[in-house]
């Protein structure tokens, strides 16, 4: 072959693949995001966009000043500068949903948090926004359609009633993602929400009512069945005042507590003032009845008797009838006075004052035969959780609940029984996969307590969503005067955390989780 004949095919090959070769791609910039200012102009579903401002870093000043404390003021300290938007909502001509969305201006993870409430709600949530947003979430939150305490706001208000149970946190997802979107020029790649009490229960109704909402699911100790839970706290309010002698006072609730731990501090290995599995504490209160004079240190033949009604599932008087698992665990005596007090829960009451549709309505009036059935009917749209969650986990979407064993408000076991029915409507094989509970032991509602009670759970969740299975262990640890002083691993209920046998009881190293 000549010279000239390999160049020639050398040429036509070059031509060839510069022919075959794809165009050049074009990089075009990505468009800037929307200005803050530019939002008060977008149209949202339902309502409208009422003002859009730059907060400057650290600078945030809620409505109410003066009731931030301490912890209220570092985080709004440790904000970055963000666009503050808020909106009204009107699904209904008596709605008046106020939904606020704090958008970081710089550094934003492309996610959308939201945050939910507590009791009656009836404000925005401005602490935990504060947290989501200085965490690199875009985050939203609702007053839930009412600005005044308590639920008198629902009286003769059906719409704002179903705003509160449920209407409102669908309204504001699909605001908060419009926004999120307008400003971010695309869509958050992830909604999460995140809320414990009030919150956890909200969380768990996104899941059964509206399952498109959000993709994970954050839920601590959601109050469930809600209507009829106002009516038990009230039933073991009256059950502890049943006789002039029954009431256990507070200066009783440590001999309690001791004799409590005595027989079960020690059932996972390690003597530390926590009982880790309240379902295996085999307590009988009768072992300090009193064998003398009454006093602090003992309880009389008929507060042995509270003290086994509180312990024990709640029935329905004369029928003995299971309305609802225990409220209070063994091991969380020390917070006994709110259910078991001398005055009824106050949210119960609340709700007993929208059932009878009287702001002045008092407990002494309370009627189990009568109330009972009034609460189940009137009230029946604050139950709003079911547990066929199946539309939910086939779109991917997963939940996390916890819920301290020592909770003084919401028991303890109605999440453990809510956990039950879900597995057995959706499979067992959706445990670690599309819901998992994390119990954790000493803790009180939400917060607080004798045990562990700081741990991350949006960080958890964020694990979960990375590599698809829930956390075998999340690491909790505990305070004093803001110093960490014990660390302990919450693990997958069933399992519990147990001893290894050696090495520091305060660290969570030395604990492994295993079935009781």
């Amino acid at each position: 072959m000549t010279t000239i004949h390999r160049r020639s095919i050398a040429f036509c090959v070059a031509l060839l693949l510069t022919t075959l070769a794809p165009a050049p791609v074009l990089m075009r910039a990505a468009p800037a995001p929307a200005s803050c200012e530019s939002l008060t102009s977008l149209k949202i579903l339902h309502g409208k966009v009422d003002s859009a401002a730059e907060v400057a870093q650290g600078a945030f000043k809620p409505p109410a000043p003066g009731t931030v404390n301490v912890a209220a003021a570092r985080a709004y300290g440790a904000t970055p500068a963000f666009c503050r938007v808020t909106a009204t909502l009107t699904p209904s001509t008596d709605s008046d949903i106020k939904v606020e969305v704090w958008l970081p201006k710089s550094g934003w993870n492309g996610k959308l948090q939201a945050v939910g409430n507590g009791g009656w709600a009836g404000a925005i949530s401005y602490t935990a926004l504060a947290a989501a947003v200085t965490s690199g979430y875009a985050a939203t939150s609702t007053d839930t359609g009412h600005s005044t305490p308590g639920s008198t706001f629902a009286i003769d208000h059906p719409e704002k009633l179903i705003d509160y149970a449920h209407r409102s946190l669908h309204e504001m997802a699909v605001a908060s993602k419009a926004v999120a979107s307008q400003f971010y020029d695309g869509a958050p790649k992830l909604a999460l929400w995140n809320g414990c009490s009030t919150g956890g229960n909200q969380g768990l109704t996104i899941a059964s009512k509206y399952p498109a909402d959000f993709d994970a699911i954050v839920a601590g100790a959601p109050p469930d069945p809600r209507a009829r839970l106002m009516s038990v706290r009230l039933l073991i309010n009256r059950l502890v005042h049943r006789t002039p002698d029954s009431y256990i006072p507070p200066e009783k609730y440590p001999a309690l507590h001791e004799a409590v731990l005595n027989v079960c501090d020690t059932l996972d290995g390690a003597k530390d003032g926590v009982v880790e599995n309240p379902r295996a504490c085999k307590f009988d209160p009768k072992v300090i009845e009193c064998k003398g004079a009454d006093g602090a240190s003992c309880l009389t033949p008929a507060q042995v008797e509270t003290a086994k009604l509180i312990y024990s599932d709640v029935k329905f008087p004369k029928t003995e009838r299971v309305l609802y698992p225990p409220l209070l665990q063994p091991g969380s005596e020390l917070a006994w006075g709110t259910l078991a007090g001398p005055q009824p829960f106050t949210n119960a009451v609340d709700a007993y004052r929208l059932v009878h549709k009287d702001p002045a309505w008092s407990p002494d009036r309370f009627d189990m035969a009568s109330d009972f059935e009034l609460m189940e009917n009137e009230a029946k749209v604050l139950n709003t959780v079911t547990p066929d969650l199946r539309p939910f986990f086939k779109r991917g979407g997963k939940l996390l609940m916890y819920h301290g064993w020592n909770d003084r408000q919401v028991p303890a076991m109605s999440s453990v029984t809510y956990f039950e029915r879900v597995l057995e409507t959706a499979g067992r094989s959706a445990a670690g996969r599309s819901i998992q509970l994390y119990m954790v032991p000493g803790m009180d509602h939400c917060q607080g307590g004798v045990g562990t009670d700081t741990f991350n759970k949006v960080a958890a969740m964020e694990e979960w969503v990375s590599n698809g299975s829930a956390p075998a262990q999340i690491v909790a640890s505990r305070s004093t005067e803001g110093k960490i002083d014990r660390t302990r691993p919450l693990c997958p209920y069933p399992q519990i955390a147990r001893y290894k046998g050696t090495g520091s009881l305060a660290d969570a190293e030395n604990f492994s989780c295993a079935r009781q």
